[in-house]
């Protein structure tokens, strides 16, 4: 485990879910008004957010890459 892993508020799970999610992606994934093309971009945000948010985030990504499209911008 890297010291950037240890200090992580995501997960160890949750990034390699999150890495399987953005591999080779060439459509971004759209979660709370954004567009994600990268893991590392997705990674980023999801950081910065507090627990609730970041939670609701990530769920965002997962069903979206789950349905195989971007999700609709929320409002």
């Amino acid at each position: 485990m890297t010291d950037t892993e240890s200090a992580s508020p995501i997960g160890r799970t949750q990034r390699r879910l999150l890495r399987r999610i953005y591999n080779g992606r060439t459509v971004p994934i759209i979660a709370d008004g954004k567009g994600f093309l990268t893991y590392k971009d997705a990674l980023k945000y999801l950081e910065v957010l507090e627990v609730d948010a970041r939670d609701t985030v990530y769920e965002e990504m997962k069903a979206s890459a789950k349905n195989g499209k971007a999700a609709p911008p929320q409002s």
